[in-house]
């Protein structure tokens, strides 16, 4: 059964991003996630100060890695889709969205930990189990990163290290 989709707008706070996608710890950067639409969505990430990752990035001048940026927009993307879109929640098996590629990133100003990182994302389905995302990343208003990633749909079951049934 397809789980019914609320009206837009609607939010979904960190602990129902959790609830959606498998990542913990330094790697989950997600805050918050407003749906406009079924592929279209604005979306919150925050890095905190003693983030295991930021810490050696650079000693004495900490930033957040581009490469988290691409991670939290894709984690956001997927969250999104997962929620929102009733052609991705019809998918057989429990799916889950994996990069797939990074298409084309632009790093216009660095993002410093404590900083709220506010994604509009846009994903248009390009295939039966794959979509791209495109993404521009704001700070304060002022855009940070342009992203443009790959998503594929896959069975969680199907990845390597998946709990096999008894």
């Amino acid at each position: 059964m397809t789980p019914t989709i609320p009206a837009f707008p609607f939010t979904l706070d960190r602990q129902a991003i959790e609830q959606l996608l498998p990542h913990r710890g330094p790697i989950f950067a997600c805050q918050q996630l407003i749906a406009q639409g079924p592929r279209r969505y604005t979306a919150t990430a925050h890095w905190p100060l003693d983030n295991a990752l930021i810490q050696g990035h650079f000693p004495g001048y900490p930033l957040v890695p581009g490469v988290m940026l691409i991670e939290a927009v894709t984690q956001l993307a997927g969250a999104g889709l997962l929620s929102a879109d009733a052609y991705v929640q019809s998918l057989p098996g429990e799916r889950i969205g994996v990069l797939a590629s990074v298409r084309r990133c632009a790093f216009k100003h660095p993002v410093l930990p404590e900083q709220d990182v506010v994604f509009e994302i846009t994903c248009r389905q390009i295939g039966t189990e794959a979509v791209q995302v495109s993404a521009q990343a704001l700070v304060d208003g002022i855009e940070v990163a342009q992203l443009e990633t790959l998503v594929a749909y896959v069975d969680r079951n199907q990845l390597p290290g998946a709990p096999t049934a008894v």
